[in-house]
């Protein structure tokens, strides 16, 4: 489902090249959840936005279901993000004025399959994430755990096939990271979302079926997560 092939990512300023990610080689398979953590100025952050099509590689390739990103243009690949990626960050970024209902229901506009959005799939996936009740609510009424919900709804609304959610939990209290941590599981087992979870916190990333550990721009091990025995039990 994704792939990154010697990916490189290099920023300048002025006569000074700083690189921030350095041949990053891995492979994501279809329904895996994928952890990568690391330290502040790892390269995590950087590789995100790279998988993501957010921003070109200086060298190397990120493929998306076969698809190599470096061949599309500008057009094209914000046609693939809305069609196949959605993408959960640390400072929720709903909008202030709209109802969490509305924040979520925005994002099927912004998509423009020409579809109505599936209203069954709507309550079944509110009710999963625990904010059926509360759809009603502007962000300021919401707490901080209730708000990275409605994001995560707002991400999983389309039913894209890539989850790309960074440092999730990076606002949220203990109570509430855990609550976060569960429905991302529970949102991948259920609709078997391939998920990639950018995070600092080793505790976190151990959730996953598989931790890519990261380090001065470069992937310095991978091994087994905790969600691996879940996975196979499915």
């Amino acid at each position: 489902m994704i792939r990154a092939e010697h990916l490189g990512k290099t920023y300048r300023s002025g006569q000074l090249e700083v690189p921030a990610l350095r041949d990053a080689t891995f492979s994501v398979d279809p329904g895996e959840f994928v952890s990568i953590v690391g330290p502040s100025g790892s390269g995590k952050s950087t590789l995100f936005y790279l998988l993501g099509g957010l921003t070109r590689a200086t060298s190397g390739r990120v493929f998306i279901g076969g698809v190599d990103f470096s061949n599309l243009s500008d057009g094209e690949r914000t046609r693939m993000r809305r069609a196949r990626i959605g993408f959960i960050f640390q400072k929720f970024n709903l909008l202030p004025t709209l109802t969490a209902r509305s924040n979520i229901e925005i994002a099927w506009e912004i998509a423009g399959t020409g579809k109505p959005m599936d209203e069954e799939f709507f309550a079944r996936l509110t009710q999963l994430l625990s904010i059926a009740g509360r759809l009603d609510h502007r962000p300021s009424e919401l707490s901080g755990g209730e708000q990275q919900r409605v994001a995560i709804a707002r991400a999983l609304i389309t039913q894209p096939a890539i989850v790309l959610a960074d440092e999730p939990t990076g606002n949220l209290d203990t109570e509430n990271s855990d609550a976060v941590l569960e429905m991302l599981r529970r949102s991948n087992r259920e609709f078997r979302q391939t998920v990639l979870m950018i995070t600092h916190n080793p505790e976190a990333a151990a959730i996953a079926d598989r931790i890519i550990h990261m380090r001065d721009g470069q992937i310095r091990g991978i091994e087994a997560g905790k969600g691996s025995i879940a996975h196979d039990a499915w």
